[in-house]
């Protein structure tokens, strides 16, 4: 499909999502992944209703046609989820143009979603509800849907997520105008896994929220791996965009605990804020060497635990179990090549301490011991770091040990690269990773000696420290404030979705003697307190309790008590007409429904939205039939989860009476009914 090129101005700036149309890397890879994600969907919808058929049918003709038909979705399906893997696997797309030194690095994608029109809703709302002409909020709810549209095509830079941080903070406010528990909305927010393509659906904002949150902290990463990393300023940023990308990524895990959708489960979470938190240490490892490393003793045995500590955080983000299968196999690949080069880099710059300085007369030995000792967590038996830093041989013979580990773990980092055909196609991490084996092996060739023996000494393992540890960082961008769209209704507090309301009446005042017949209390809106029975106004309908909503042409809404009186002051004989609304008891709130998912993937998976029929924007209108046939493709049994609804028939055209469309989403007139959601 295609994006809308869309301007949103919002709070008086200007804030507009990148051109959909232009040529570029990333927009090209994130319409493929639309492209993915909608054949994903098809090949789903046929899964799920040829499984069902094969539960229904007894005929074995037709149970042996189900299941050829089953081994080709699935293997369609299959297809379909490695191309998936293999955008999630394009990181050269996300890497600055000039980067020629540096090992790349892994961008999250953003995820999908599809487009949401919220004017019939929410003018529908807003008249039922408040009581107003939904009419004349076209232009908030028309701006609401523009920054809405616009996060779907961020650019790539902190314009781009404070646009997110924008529409996040006024998600609450939407949720609190329009999201009652009492009745549901007809809204279905549809987001996209971003590692596996299937469609989670949710009439609640919470996964709106969380998609949002996701792909803020998406956005961070791919504006560290756009950063100039030969650059200190550079690697600044992109050290930072990594941390607030685990930052964001770790609000995202502790604030939305149950969110139905794969790539955002706690265990994925985790994974990812590791990665990220890796990938920030291991530009800290390279802001570190971008100066040059001093050829001293102390500089590279802190170096050398400096890479231990970047191969530490390496080790520590792979993918593990249960989320390892649906993690791109490139990542697990780009991960263990890391691991095995930066740990062979520890070995290097110990072994050239070791082999290319010797323990002189003005050196201090007490210094060199102790940082010798705090290199290693263990030494070889009968041996000590002083012996080894006084005694020649013993200095090269562990020299030598690191320089053979240094040497297999680059050998290895190879063997892994030329596993992964995606790995293949990243050229710069080929050269680095022979010119670090080159030099290894060179460092090697300087300290043979032909007349000694082979010593296989075991180098020993190096400990990892250093003295800038990445950590989460929370941007403030997550706690920005907005202006309410819809703030002419009123206080949110008070006038929100919760609270039911009686229409507005209208209250002729006629003071006598300047006596109103009751008090006013409260900031906005005031309410009326200690009435008079007899008085006028009493006569005329004013209850107890009831908030001034409007004072002849003016809007109370916002005005406390000083203004409201101000305006009831100068009341002329003939009196003024003012509006006020008394809150009702509100309906037993509704029990939460949620869609579950139904196939071989997780049950988390909420496949509600395979019964929306693109073609079909008019879904609002179709009935839900009562009674459905056995052979129905989206047939569920009604006594089950009442959360669960029907998928849609595969022939549409209802020549058969088992083919009858079955219904998709429930009609607005249907939501309390428990047998259709």
């Amino acid at each position: 499909y295609f994006y809308c090129y869309l301007e949103a101005e919002i709070t008086g700036k200007r804030l507009t999502g990148c051109n959909p149309f232009a040529q570029t890397g990333r927009s090209k890879l994130q319409n493929q992944r639309a492209s993915l994600n909608q054949q994903i969907i098809k090949e789903m919808r046929m899964r799920a209703g040829a499984e069902n058929l094969l539960k229904a049918t007894s005929n074995n003709k037709v149970k042996e046609m189900v299941l050829l038909e089953l081994s080709y979705v699935n293997a369609n399906l299959q297809l379909l989820m490695g191309q998936l893997e293999g955008l999630n696997s394009s990181v050269e797309v996300y890497q600055n143009s000039q980067e020629t030194a540096n090992i790349p690095l892994i961008a999250l994608g953003l995820k999908e979603t599809k487009e949401i029109n919220f004017s019939t809703p929410f003018k529908d709302f807003i008249l039922e509800h408040y009581s107003e002409d939904g009419n004349s909020f076209e232009d908030e709810i028309a701006d609401l849907m523009d920054l809405r549209q616009a996060c779907r095509t961020p650019s790539r830079s902190e314009a781009g997520v404070e646009m997110f941080a924008k529409y996040y903070g006024h998600l609450p406010l939407i949720e609190t105008r329009f999201f009652s528990p009492n009745r549901q909305t007809g809204i279905f927010f549809t987001w996209y896994d971003s590692f596996t393509g299937v469609p989670v659906c949710q009439q609640n904002l919470s996964l709106e929220k969380a998609s949002i949150l996701f792909n803020m902290a998406a956005l961070y990463s791919q504006i560290g791996t756009r950063c100039d990393r030969q650059t200190t300023a550079g690697l600044e940023e992109a050290i930072s965009s990594f941390q607030k990308a685990a930052g964001v990524l770790n609000h995202l895990k502790e604030t939305f605990t149950h969110t139905p959708s794969y790539d955002m489960s706690p265990a994925m979470l985790s994974m990812l804020i590791r990665m990220m938190l890796a990938q920030a240490q291991e530009c800290l490892f390279e802001k570190i060497v971008l100066p040059g490393i001093a050829n001293q003793f102390y500089s590279l045995m802190k170096m050398a635990q400096e890479a231990a500590k970047v191969n530490r955080n390496v080790k520590s983000s792979f993918p593990q179990t249960p989320i390892k299968d649906n993690v791109p196999f490139f990542w697990s690949t780009m991960s263990q090549v890391k691991t095995n080069h930066y740990r062979s880099l520890a070995h290097y710059f110990v072994a050239s301490a070791l082999l290319d300085h010797q323990l002189g007369p003005n050196d201090d030995e007490d210094k060199q011991e102790k940082t010798l000792s705090q290199v290693y967590d263990r030494l070889p038996e009968g041996r000590s770091p002083l012996d080894i830093l006084k005694k020649k041989e013993e200095r090269e013979r562990i020299g030598k040990a690191h320089i053979r580990r240094a040497i297999l773990g680059h050998e290895e980092a190879l063997r892994i690269y030329g596993l992964c055909h995606h790995l293949n196609k990243l050229d710069i991490l080929e050269e680095i990773l022979k010119a670090s084996h080159q030099r290894s092996l060179k460092k090697q060739s300087e300290h043979e000696n032909e007349e000694q023996f082979a010593d296989f000494t075991e180098a020993p393992d190096i400990i990892s420290k250093t003295e800038h540890k990445a950590e989460m960082e929370v941007p403030a961008t997550t706690k920005v404030k907005v202006t309410d769209f819809f703030q002419r209704l009123g206080p949110p507090s008070v006038f929100s979705a919760k609270q039911w309301w009686t229409p507005p009446r209208t209250i002729r005042l006629c003071p006598a003697d300047r006596d109103l017949g009751f008090t006013l209390k409260g900031e906005s809106p005031v309410q009326v307190v200690s009435l008079d029975p007899l008085c006028s106004a009493a006569a005329d309908g004013l209850k107890e309790g009831d908030y001034i909503v409007a004072v002849g042409e003016t809007d109370c809404k916002w005005l406390g008590v000083s203004d409201v009186m101000r305006l009831l002051k100068d009341i002329d004989g003939e009196g003024i007409d003012i509006q006020v609304v008394s809150v009702m008891e509100s309906n037993p709130p509704m029990p939460t429904k949620s869609a579950t998912f139904c196939g071989n993937l997780p049950k988390t998976y909420s496949m509600i939205c395979l019964a929306y029929n693109d073609d079909d924007k008019n879904h609002k209108s179709r009935k839900v039939s009562k009674k459905s046939s056995f052979l129905s493709w989206g047939l569920k049994n009604k006594l089950k989860s009442a959360s669960t609804l029907s998928l849609p028939t595969a022939d549409h055209s209802g020549s058969q009476p088992w083919n009858k469309p079955c219904p998709t989403f429930p009609s607005s007139s249907s939501y309390n009914n428990n047998s259709v959601l």
